[in-house]
């Protein structure tokens, strides 16, 4: 009895011990280092569809694998990365590039910030000046002639009162 729970408890470790075997690393073959090269910049560059903040060579999910395999194959048959590019942004959408193409829909993406960050110099500019200028006149200190007649007239109608 004892040595059938021994046994059993073995092959329930080594079954264990199998399924977290399971977990393949992918490893491919190049024909020469710059096709290795492109490969890793390519899976670098793309954004993997499930985990939407990791690019596919970061990522572990199934899709992940699947594209890395159709980059693969597509370098192995001769496309450039435009090419493969393409096919991907055809299949997934922009959002599958972490460097969206500047198009009318991503202009304001691309250079919005810069638009932003001029007006706001051009306010600080703006507020600068005015303020440099108002203090340049300084405070009025006095009164002129006509202010001064006004307040002598109204200081007198309190006295006869």
């Amino acid at each position: 009895m004892k040595s059938w729970l021994h046994s059993l408890l073995l092959g329930g470790l080594l079954a264990l011990g199998s399924v977290t075997a399971q977990a393949t690393i992918e490893a491919y073959e190049f024909d020469d280092k710059a096709t290795e090269e492109r490969f890793q910049q390519l899976t670098e560059e793309l954004r993997c569809p499930k985990c939407q903040n990791n690019n596919i060579a970061d990522s572990n999910s199934p899709i992940a694998s699947d594209l890395r395999r159709e980059v693969y194959r597509m370098l192995n048959q001769g496309a450039s990365d435009d090419e493969v590019i393409d096919f991907m942004v055809t299949r997934y959408g922009e959002f599958v590039l972490y460097r969206p193409r500047v198009t009318e829909m991503t202009w304001i993406l691309w250079y919005g910030p810069f638009v932003l960050l001029g007006i706001g110099a051009l306010a600080v500019l703006l507020i600068s000046r005015r303020r440099r200028q108002s203090t340049a006149e300084g405070p009025k200190v006095g009164l002129d002639a006509a202010e001064r007649e006004r307040l002598n007239q109204l200081l007198e109608q309190d006295k006869k009162r």
